[in-house]
This record gives C-alpha cells, sequence and structure tokens, in this order.
C-alpha cells in the first residue's frame, strides 16, 4: 500500500532502459518516502524477468504473462495498471515518456482521476504549504519540467490525487544497479482477472521495428551543431570530426528546423536527452531547450564566436572563435595525432 511503482517497458523479454533509469530513481524515492518500490512487467513469455529488474532495489515484481501482452496493446495494459492500481494504491506511478507510455500514461490517469506530468527532467520529494487553505502537504512528488516553450522550468504538484504520475524520458535519469543480489518478492497474477476478454480487441498482425542508425544516447563523446554551423555542407565538418574522435553528431532543434541535420539527432526539450563524457558543442547559442537535453554531460567544451552565449555559462571550457576556423583546426591536430 502506498509505495513507488514503476512499470517496466518490454522489448520481447528485455526491459528497456528507460525503465531501469525509473527503477534506479524510483528507489531512491521510496527510500526518502521509508516505503517500498515495485516494479509492473506486462508481456509474453516472461520466466525470468525478475532477474533484470530486482537488481535495481526492487521489492516487489507483478508479473503479468499472457500471449495477448506483447506486442503492446492499449487496452490490455491499461486494465492492468487500472485495476492493480485500485487495490495496491500506489502513492507514486513512474513509467518513460516514451510512444508507449505518452498513450498508457494519460488512459491511466484519467481512469483513476489522478495528475499527470509528461516530460519530466527532474523528480524530488518535498512539502507544500496551501495558506489559502490553511493545510501543509508532506511528502509530496515534485514533477520538474520545463515549461512556456521552456522560458521556465515549472515544479508540478498533486496534493490530494493519487497516485501522482509522471513520464520521463530515456537518459534523464542514470541507470545503476543497486545489489545484484537483491531479493524481491515475484507475484505472477491471473491475468484474466485484470483485463477481461474483449481488451484483446486490437491485435497486432505485424510488426517492423527499425533499428537506429546511430548510437546518439550510449556515445561517449557527442559533438553537436546549431544554427551556427550554417549550412549543411557545416555539419560535414563535424562527422570528420566525429570520425577522428568515434564521436557521435547531434544537433539543436534550430539546426534541425534549418534542415541542416536529420530530426533524430536532435538533442533537448524536444529531442533526445545524452549523457556523454564529453560534450563539444559547436556554434550554439544554448537555449534552456537544449541545455534540458545534455546538461549531464561529464565534460562540456563550447565553440562559440559569440562570448555572451548562454551555452558558455554551464560549459568546461570556451573556445572563443568561429566553428569555420577552429574545427578544422580541431579535425588537422587529431589527424595528426591519432596516427
Amino acid at each position: 500500500m502506498n509505495n513507488v511503482f514503476v512499470y517496466c517497458e518490454l522489448e520481447g523479454t528485455t526491459v528497456a532502459d528507460v525503465s531501469l533509469e525509473l527503477l534506479t530513481k524510483g528507489r531512491k524515492l521510496a527510500n526518502e518516502l521509508g516505503c517500498q518500490l515495485e516494479a509492473i512487467v506486462a508481456g509474453s513469455g516472461l520466466e525470468g524477468i525478475e532477474k533484470q529488474v530486482l537488481p535495481y532495489g526492487v521489492d516487489k515484481v507483478h508479473v503479468f504473462d499472457a500471449p495477448g501482452l506483447f506486442p503492446y496493446t492499449t487496452l490490455p495494459h491499461a486494465s492492468i495498471l487500472i485495476n492493480l492500481f485500485k487495490e495496491e494504491k500506489p502513492q507514486i506511478c513512474l513509467m518513460g515518456a516514451t510512444v508507449i507510455g505518452r498513450d498508457l500514461g494519460p488512459r491511466v490517469s484519467s481512469a483513476l482521476t489522478s495528475g499527470l506530468t509528461a516530460d519530466c527532467t527532474s523528480l524530488e520529494i518535498g512539502s507544500h504549504e496551501d495558506k489559502k487553505a490553511g493545510k501543509t502537504y508532506e511528502h509530496l512528488l515534485y514533477q520538474i519540467r520545463p515549461a512556456f516553450g521552456g522560458n521556465i522550468v515549472a515544479t508540478i504538484i498533486n496534493p490530494e490525487h493519487r497516485p501522482q504520475m509522471a513520464t520521463v524520458r530515456e537518459g534523464v535519469m542514470k541507470k545503476e544497479i543497486l545489489d545484484a543480489n537483491y531479493q524481491g518478492e515475484v507475484i505472477r497474477h491471473d491475468v484474466a482477472k485484470y483485463v477481461p476478454e474483449t481488451e484483446y480487441v486490437v491485435k497486432v498482425i505485424d510488426r517492423h521495428v527499425e533499428k537506429a542508425k546511430h548510437n546518439l544516447k550510449g556515445a561517449p563523446i557527442v559533438i553537436a551543431g546549431g544554427y551556427g554551423m550554417g549550412s549543411k555542407e557545416g555539419f560535414d565538418m563535424l562527422f570528420e570530426l566525429a570520425k577522428e574522435l568515434h564521436a557521435e553528431v547531434g544537433a539543436s532543434r534550430a539546426a534541425v528546423d534549418a534542415g541542416f541535420c536529420e530530426h533524430d539527432r536532435q538533442i533537448g526539450q524536444t529531442g533526445v536527452t545524452v549523457r556523454p563524457k564529453l560534450y563539444i558543442a559547436c556554434g550554439i547559442s544554448g537555449q534552456i531547450q537544449h541545455i534540458a537535453g545534455m546538461q549531464d554531460a561529464g565534460i562540456i567544451i563550447s565553440v562559440n564566436n559569440d562570448p555572451n552565449a548562454p551555452i558558455n555559462t554551464i560549459a568546461d571550457y570556451v573556445i572563443n572563435g568561429t566553428v569555420e576556423e577552429v574545427i578544422p583546426k580541431m579535425i588537422k591536430y587529431y589527424k595528426k595525432n591519432s596516427k
């Protein structure tokens, strides 16, 4: 009762990285609240699935294993969460801000008349004083996310309704195993008690999953270009530098909108979140929407001809100069020294 729940997304019988990141965060929240962390896994052929989630500090794994639960369809998964939550009454539910999470979250929160905050960049526990009502709420989930086009960072709370629900993008939270031998309880539910036969009305006949063309999220070095790169040809320089550094190339929204780079390389609030060891920002001014997607990089280097660019305030090193003069020098240097 009143525990922290994480809905674990599956690809086949593999738990998605975003779910493991949320289990790591969920464990920390549960510790602060003095409650348990519980995981929900729904799919098909899930023998031994608990081995993937228990090491993240999960106290209880709810396994729903039935042929109709994979590939994901809305109705059965929504029924599982709605009916399970009516029984268990969690205080917090977290899920990934993925195609599945964005489909499932609103349906569940609507059925339970609870709140839902999408695309959170941070989650904390805190209190709230409602001066008008003369009430103080303790142990609330602060759901923190950029708002108004990224111009402010909003902290959203649900004082009265439960569960407090939030979706978080992949890469925003750190994924850390707590204990490889962590012991938790595994409950294998009778799916028929939670999902009426009528909910399987949609059947997936054919499914095609296209693999990503790059590994932007997992790259140790990311070189990102902004509108200041000037053109698609300007980005060719970044790809050349990336080849020398064994890095991946990313882009700001302004560069993507201008057609300099493909949308799947966009970093920021409306793109992907990255956490590389080294982030080289080239010709990027550093709007808050972009910073939200890369601020947790280990070392940030800014190459910019504007000494007052906002990105320079969070950069560890600033190279003041035009990208046209700086990047060719970097390419030349790394070519010479990598032989």
